[in-house]
């Protein structure tokens, strides 16, 4: 079985407990700084982490809310889970949310899977090419920036605010393109972004961080562009003054 055939495993034990107890009134548990796990969260995590238990008992893993778990063999192998990524959607009765899973060797994405659990859609990648799942079938992935969208969530964890050409900054209209931006800190090393970042990567786009360099060098964000031109119109910089 190979890491993609498990990670689609995985994100699917884990999708089928946030679709079932999507609706109903669930235990929360405190997190510290507002936020807040469910009783969802931690029953679709203990699926993800049996089915792990099962294919990838060498592995090591970092799990969203039971933290690190060691492999039996101690190696670099790591699976970063997230059995629940939008939790407060989730909570608020909003099915907007995704299930993660993403396994790295070092530095390295090397598969990963995202699913909806209630479109129905698996997205994957065998580290080479990414495609989506839907009834079983695998369609391309193919970026593209015909949807003219941005959407800029720098967060403070950015040092420095960054600005659109002109002087913009924050959300607006794209110069061209399909843009995602976030800002949490390391994103491969993250249980939230590695999963989305090794698909993006593998499907063609562009992922920085928000001045154009590799993403996990520090708190500096995340921006994933369709395409290289898409990044280069966009054009983020620093904010004037700030150092270069």
């Amino acid at each position: 079985m190979t890491d993609a055939d498990v990670a689609i495993e995985v994100v699917a034990a884990g999708a089928d407990v946030v679709r079932r107890s999507y609706g109903r009134d669930l235990a929360r548990t405190a997190k510290g700084g507002g936020d807040f796990a469910t009783s969802a969260d931690i029953e679709a995590e203990a699926a993800m982490l049996a089915v792990l238990a099962s294919k990838r008992p060498a592995d090591g893993i970092l799990a969203e809310e039971s933290g690190s778990h060691a492999g039996s063999d101690g190696g670099s192998r790591v699976w970063l889970i997230d059995p629940l990524c939008g939790t407060l959607n989730y909570a608020a009765r909003m099915p907007i949310v995704a299930v993660n899973a993403a396994v790295r060797d070092g530095d390295r994405l090397l598969a990963a899977a995202v699913a909806d659990p209630f479109s129905g859609e698996t997205f994957w990648t065998d580290g080479r090419a990414s495609r989506v799942r839907v009834d079983g079938r695998d369609s391309p992935l193919a970026p593209t920036a015909a949807s003219r969208l941005v959407d800029l969530n720098p967060r403070p964890a950015v040092p420095e605010r960054p600005r659109l050409p002109g002087g913009g900054a924050g959300r607006g209209p794209a110069p061209r393109g399909r843009v995602q931006a976030a800002g949490d800190g390391a994103p491969r090393d993250s249980v939230h972004f590695a999963a989305g970042i090794a698909i993006c990567e593998a499907a063609g786009c562009v992922v920085t961080d928000l001045f154009g360099d590799p993403p996990g060098g520090g708190p500096t964000g995340l921006l994933t562009a369709a395409d290289s031109e898409t990044h280069a119109t966009l054009g983020m910089t620093r904010a004037v003054g700030s150092p270069s």
